[in-house]
């Protein structure tokens, strides 16, 4: 089969598609033909050895799929034929991949296989954020950092979704009609004064959304309300902001850490509430992944250079089989 392959870790560049055996299937093994695979800043990070998870090389990355099952145990919930989204641990960008059930669920039917790439990985963390450790509630505000890339899109339209108002912070005019087109309430390009307007628009956010860390982690901290949650999801800035924890006491409000795929790890059933969340708020609309361009399996480099100079806006896809 055709897989793109980390062979050492010198960045994007240095990835290679190639041919390579089909994944092995265990009996509890869900295996899917890959039609579409999501480009995440994990896989970025990856090429050059700096993600927590390190895997001995040379290996295929990737953990978000869309594609067709071609088997499944009797206990998952799709069969043979079903189109299907899965979250695989590592093994992605290749044309075979292989899920657990307890990760792998039915593609809903307004969606397409990019979009379900999309959805992958990006959408069941951005629930889980919301949902279970920022306990959103209806009529509370959201305040999403890097609203115009594929966590906070997604973050966006699950928050929309959940009754929440967003404000969207983007790092460019350029962008701030990806994040009006996830769904955003009101969108501030970041840059001096942008805790300003978030003030002028709502007063101060109950949940902030921050897959991006660095210089805007102690502004976030000052816009929350009291009782307020920041969701800490990745720090794509490249570095990773600290606090002095009195400011925490005095607003009573809470720095939450999220990490999804650590989280299944111990409790599988979150993935399935999310999944049925995820195809609810898809059939009322509110979830529809913003797909920022696609390329084929065989340009992964290009795809994975643009992740890691923060070049994409909405969410980057390999095409593994041609779509229109």
């Amino acid at each position: 089969m055709r897989a793109v392959q980390i062979s050492t870790l010198d960045g994007p560049e240095a990835v290679q598609c190639v041919d390579i055996a089909e994944p092995v299937a265990g009996p509890g093994d869900v295996v899917i033909d890959v039609h579409a695979v999501g480009v995440s800043f994990v896989d970025a990070l990856m090429t050059r050895g700096k993600y927590q998870v390190k895997p001995d090389l040379p290996f295929v990355p990737g953990v978000e799929v869309a594609g067709v099952v071609r088997s499944a145990p009797p206990e998952a919930l799709v069969t043979a034929g079903d189109r299907c989204v899965a979250y695989v641990p590592i093994g992605a960008y290749a044309e075979v991949a292989v899920a657990s059930p307890s990760v792998t669920f039915p593609l809903p039917s307004e969606l397409s296989f990019r979009e379900g790439a999309a959805l992958a990985m990006n959408f069941p963390t951005v629930h889980f954020a919301l949902a279970h450790r920022g306990r959103l509630k209806a009529g509370e505000t959201v305040l999403v950092h890097g609203a115009a890339g594929g966590v906070g899109t997604g973050a966006t339209q699950v928050a929309k979704g959940m009754g929440a108002t967003v404000v969207a912070i983007v790092d460019s005019e350029t962008n701030i009609g990806v994040a009006r087109l996830a769904g955003a309430d009101h969108v501030i390009v970041a840059g001096p004064g942008w805790p300003d307007e978030v003030r002028s628009h709502t007063g101060g956010v109950d949940v902030v959304v921050d897959p991006v860390g660095g210089d805007y982690f102690t502004d976030s901290i000052r816009l929350l309300r009291p009782a307020g949650r920041h969701l800490v999801i990745g720090f794509a800035s490249g570095d990773i902001p600290t606090i002095a924890v009195n400011r925490l006491l005095l607003k009573n409000v809470e720095v939450v850490g999220v990490y999804w795929g650590g989280f299944v790890e111990h409790d599988d059933t979150i993935a399935a509430e999310s999944a049925r969340e995820l195809a609810r708020l898809a059939r009322e609309g509110f979830v529809k992944p913003v797909v920022g361009g696609s390329y084929p399996l065989a340009d992964a480099a290009t795809a994975l250079a643009a992740m890691e100079q923060r070049s994409a806006s909405g969410k980057l896809i390999l095409d593994v089989v041609t779509m229109s």
